[in-house]
């Protein structure tokens, strides 16, 4: 007999659905139906064996023929795939909808801020024809260019509360109306994948930024997490709550007590007085909104305040809408007043830009918001098993520690041992530092010592400098200096650089432990490759483990900050490990109307800026080289040593030493890398108006044709900088290196060469030729170094070689040269072509 059955349940009294199988309709009963879905939730895959092994010890699917079950399976699971499809697309509609809302009110508000401003240009067409008017009249200006304190008795709750009442009233007109006048912030363009819709004040009182857009959490859990000001404002040092009081419609009132960080140690820290108002609206939305209020406020006590600048906060806040089928839109404004005029002239930009308050308040808080969503429905996955929440409290820990050791606060502990105009660096100590995490705590028998600098760059992008920091640390690391380090996190363990000494590889391995989902932060452990240089060692490892985390490495952002700071770490990585952060942050300086380079050379932040060389500005014929990146940034380098009591001299001298020699090497870099030059890895003597590059490039290609009797470059009419373009191009790598000394040393490379070696033009004058081959390599070479002397050049078989990061770069074939100068004809260098390499 036929077997009929339900192809599935459609409702609890078991109502029947049919599904044309070989031709005919089949029937399954409810039971039937039970057993399948039960078969299915356990084992959805159709090649499953414990699937056909389910099927057979059920005694109610024994008689459906096996053709029937696959069937009904297949139609399950289409179903099953038609539901996600359109639970995903409903999602998106919501979302969809929600941000169409969000912009029809943002065009909106567009069309009043443009009617206002006709509006006002009439008004003031008409006073200048009638002349009726002085242009001073303060009637002329917008409301928001002299913003009004509130004369409101901030002495009693009702005085509190109409302050509070004022201040929400002004928010809304900023977050929603008209109150400022808004232009979209530059680089950050509203699209289908952007965070949302940023904006930047154009003429009012103060620096003020506007974001807005749609986040995945429900608007109480936003009020949580954006009150909690200190895990998502990386400059925010404290808040405390001073006084709270119940206001209308459930509401609080609040006063607030809050501590920022100075970005450089050439300027005061900031903090704030501020009235902080919570409440609902009556369409359901959620508000927190904030101002300053006028008077000292409150603190710790008069000696820590005295270590800070009152600053302003203008009504700002957090507007939180729900969505339709949850979810919330948020609108977000940070309106302050940094007061600029205490920093030197040189820092304002820092205090005076819209651009800089956006990045570091307004677009981190919204970043933050969308991060917690993210990793809340679990479309967050990090490495090495760890909970979000962990390695977001590392990132916390590694910039909190490196802020407090730029700022060296008295509170803490700090003090400055030397600060003399004379100096270079800052050093200050802390003798009574222990670095405590709940579990761990490291108590130092002398304490920390801290290093610190800030100085001027020009014309090298933040983002360019800090990708090389972190790709290339043996361009300024010593090894020894992270290894004393390491070592003195241990309990009880203490040395001194040079006791133990051992041999840095020049080899880092990134590994990648997670990131936000923009990617504008990195978190990750790195470990440096080191050899003992003592027999009785030879068997311990040398490796040093950091704890490393790097921002800003878009070169595209507008006025973001870049960091890398960096911490030793266990290298079991233990989730309350102790952090001592030593690293660099830059940060850009908006260029004002009528600033020139030259302008710069008079200035000196230390003795140290006044070092620095200010290079002229570049030829347009570098294209965007030379034209498009001509802007200042401010460098900030600190660095902790851990110390015992009777080594602190010891320690403060060769920790002085050791963060000149960085920043001589950061300067080298900086200088070298600046894409005022020929490309990111060319140096200033390469650039494109250099005789000396463009002779030698003539010199490679002349030599090569004479020795060989073929064409390097393949292309005729070549002259000049041309020569130069085509040679650093060109796919094969080539090398050059001098004669002169006992051991060839490497003068020039080409891309592709550098490329090969992972190094650059700064780097390559401290590799010698041996290193580059391996055992059969230097074999080869040695070989056929007298043809090379008789005839001029030689064909090296195929083999390895090896980068300067230890990795092995095979070539199918490698042509050497002599290079003549053709003053004298005589061997100006070797050169070396590497055809068809590739890493191994």
């Amino acid at each position: 007999m036929a077997m009929v059955a339900q192809q599935h349940r459609e409702s609890s009294s078991g109502s029947m659905n049919k599904h044309l199988d070989c031709g005919k309709y089949v029937r399954y009963t409810a039971e039937q139906v039970d057993a399948l879905e039960r078969v299915y939730a356990e084992c959805p895959k159709p090649s499953s064996l414990r699937r056909q092994q389910l099927i057979r010890e059920c005694p109610i699917l024994s008689n459906i023929e096996p053709k029937q079950i696959k069937v009904w399976f297949q139609n399950r699971r289409c179903r099953e795939k038609q539901r996600k499809e359109s639970t995903g697309l409903q999602s998106v509609n919501r979302k969809l909808s929600a941000m169409n809302k969000l912009l029809m009110e943002e065009n909106d508000r567009l069309q009043k801020q443009v009617s206002q401003l006709i509006s006002e240009n009439g008004h003031m067409h008409q006073q200048l024809q009638t002349a009726s008017v002085a242009t001073t009249d303060p009637s002329c200006e917008s409301a928001v260019s002299t913003p009004q304190r509130s004369l409101r008795d901030a002495n009693n709750p009702a005085g509190l509360l109409a302050i509070a009442e004022e201040t929400l009233a002004e928010f809304l007109s900023k977050a929603t109306g008209t109150a400022v006048d808004w232009v979209q912030m530059p680089g950050m363009k509203p699209g289908p994948d952007s965070v949302g819709i940023f904006a930047i004040s154009h003429r009012c009182h103060g620096v003020a930024a506007r974001a807005c857009g749609l986040v995945s959490l429900e608007p109480p859990k936003i009020v949580e997490i954006l009150k909690d000001r200190p895990t998502w404002f990386r400059d925010c040092r404290g808040l405390e709550v001073f006084t709270i009081f119940p206001a209308g419609n459930g509401g609080t009132i609040e006063l607030l007590y809050t501590q920022m960080y100075a970005p450089t140690i050439l300027a005061p820290a900031r903090d704030f007085w501020t009235l902080r108002y919570t409440t609902t609206l009556d369409n359901g939305s959620f508000v927190v909104c904030e101002r300053s209020l006028s008077g000292t406020g409150a603190g710790p006590n008069p000696a820590v305040a005295s270590q800070f600048v009152r600053a302003d906060i203008l009504p700002s806040g957090y507007l939180i809408r729900p969505c339709d089928g949850g979810g919330s839109i948020i609108h977000i404004v940070d309106h302050l007043n940094l007061g600029g005029w205490s920093v030197p002239e040189v820092l304002r930009p820092l205090y005076e830009s819209s651009k800089v308050v956006a990045q570091k308040m307004t677009i981190a808080a919204l970043r933050y918001i969308r991060q917690i969503a993210q990793e809340t429905s679990g479309e967050v996955v990090y490495g090495l098993g760890r909970q979000p929440a962990v390695l977001r409290t590392f990132s916390q820990r590694l910039i909190r520690g490196f802020n407090d050791a730029i700022n060296g606060f008295s509170d803490d502990g700090w003090s400055i041992l030397n600060c003399d105009g004379a100096e270079d660096v800052v050093v200050a100590v802390n003798s009574a530092k222990n670095l405590s995490t709940g579990t761990s705590t490291v108590s130092f028998l002398g304490g920390i010592l801290c290093v610190k600098a800030s100085m001027l760059l020009q014309n090298i992008p933040p983002a360019v400098l800090v990708q090389f920091l972190r790709e290339h640390r043996s361009e300024w690391a010593d090894f020894n200096v992270d290894a004393y380090s390491a070592a003195s996190l241990k309990a009880s363990s203490y040395a001194y650089p040079g006791m133990r000494p051992t041999r840095f590889t020049g080899s880092q391995i990134i590994m990648p432990l997670g990131h936000t989902i923009e990617h504008e932060e990195m978190l990750e452990m790195i470990r440096l490759e080191g050899d003992s240089l003592s027999h009785e060692d030879a068997f311990i490892s040398r490796d040093i483990h950091l704890l490393q985390m790097c921002t800003g490495v878009d070169e595209n952002t507008v006025g973001a900050c870049s960091e890398l700071v960096f911490a030793p770490i266990n290298e079991m990585f233990p989730d309350d490990a102790p952090l001592l952060p030593s690293g660099f942050r830059i940060i850009p300086l908006d260029p004002k109307p009528g600033d020139s380079q030259d302008t710069l050379t008079s200035y000196k932040t230390l003795d140290l800026t006044s070092s620095l060389e200010v290079r002229p500005a570049a030829n347009h014929a570098a294209g965007y080289a030379a034209s498009s990146y001509t802007a200042r940034s401010v460098l900030t380098i600190a660095f902790q040593f851990p110390f015992e009591r009777n080594l602190q001299d010891n320690v403060a001298t060769f920790a002085c030493q050791y963060v000149r020699s960085v920043i001589s090497s950061v300067q080298r870099v900086a200088i070298a890398i600046s894409p005022s030059s020929l490309s990111p890895a060319i140096g200033p003597k390469l650039s494109l108006g250099s005789p000396e590059a463009a002779t030698l490039a003539h010199w490679i290609c002349q030599s090569y044709s004479c020795h060989v009797g073929a064409e390097l470059l393949r292309t005729d009419s070549l002259s000049g900088e041309s020569i130069l373009r085509t040679l650093w191009h060109h796919q094969d790598a080539i090398l050059c290196c001098s004669l002169k000394q006992a051991l060839p040393v490497l003068t020039f490379a080409n891309q592709a060469g550098l490329d090969m070696l992972e190094t650059t033009l700064v780097a390559l004058q401290d590799v010698t030729l041996d290193k580059i081959f391996d055992d059969s390599g230097r074999k080869a070479m040695f070989s056929e170094f007298a043809k090379i002397t008789q005839q001029g050049f030689t064909h090296l078989p195929g083999g390895i070689c090896m980068s300067t990061m230890g990795r092995h770069v095979s070539y199918e074939q490698a042509i050497v040269w002599k290079v003549f100068a053709a003053e004298d004809n005589a061997v100006h260098c070797l050169a070396f072509s590497f055809i068809n390499w590739s890493f191994v």
